[in-house]
């Protein structure tokens, strides 16, 4: 992240606040760094057992974004945060997210940002994999993007499709957006709805797992098929009906925003 540019001024680790590293001040507390450094944001790299306490920590101090790469927290762990975020001031991004970035300006995550490019494209993606693909063919066709916001794959997500839509809407940088999703859960369906409602610019869809049978977990943990509402054919068809263009794969899809630009 430093070397991308992101301006990280603080790390966080109870109990070893007052030591350095790389130069960087460590503190106790998000509460702390934030007093001292005016950090509008953290990143969350810690192992799901410490997830809980990190992301508390930063709810406390009302850091303004908090993203969290943490994987595998448990579902009540994640519920907590969600109650202690409520009415709070903080965007909170995850669980088991790769991270956001804005090409040639931050990035907070751990996505390769060597494939990343200024540009138009605003990407919202529960797999980190598929933006990577998408990402890399679109820059090497001298399409770049405006933010690419990872939501995370577990099952209850802080940050949805419709509150990154919500952004992207406003965003004067981005002409088009992208939805990448998969089985599991009915975030796509919801956010189908809300582009047919509220969002003016073009958008487009890749939705992963046409194959994916029903009770089987397919990577993420919040890709499971559970009813038909979750199933990769029901969100196509909820896309499709809401005007996206919904593409098999990336290549298509990337011919299809080349067209249109």
């Amino acid at each position: 992240m430093i070397d991308y540019g992101t301006k990280v001024v603080a790390g966080v680790v109870p109990g070893k606040g007052g030591q350095r590293v790389d130069g960087i001040p460590v503190f106790h507390s998000a509460k702390e760094a934030m007093k001292e450094t005016g950090a509008n944001t953290s990143v969350i790299f810690v192992p799901k057992q410490t997830a809980l306490e990190a992301v508390l920590d930063a709810l406390e101090a009302e850091v303004p974004l908090i993203v969290c790469l943490s994987e595998g927290i448990p579902v009540h762990d994640v519920l907590k945060m969600k109650d202690r975020q409520k009415g709070g001031k903080s965007i909170l991004v995850g669980p088991n997210t790769p991270g956001m970035i804005s090409p040639g300006k931050a990035k907070v995550g751990g996505m390769p940002h060597k494939i990343y490019a200024p540009g138009p494209v605003g990407i919202i993606s529960r797999s980190g994999t598929l933006s990577y693909e998408l990402v890399n063919l679109l820059t090497r066709q001298k399409i770049g993007q405006s933010t690419c916001v990872g939501i995370g794959g577990d099952m209850i997500p802080c940050f949805r499709f419709v509150d990154a839509l919500n952004l992207f809407e406003k965003d004067p940088e981005t002409k088009i957006v992208i939805v990448i999703g998969e089985v599991g859960g009915v975030g796509e369906i919801e956010a189908a709805k809300y582009i047919q409602e509220k969002i003016s610019k073009k958008a487009f869809a890749l939705i992963g797992g046409l194959n994916a049978p029903p009770g089987k977990k397919m990577g993420h943990a919040g890709a499971i098929v559970f009813g038909k509402k979750t199933t990769a054919e029901a969100k196509i068809e909820a896309l499709k009906s809401a005007g996206v263009a919904v593409f098999a794969n990336p290549f298509a899809l990337r011919e299809a925003i080349s067209s249109e630009l």
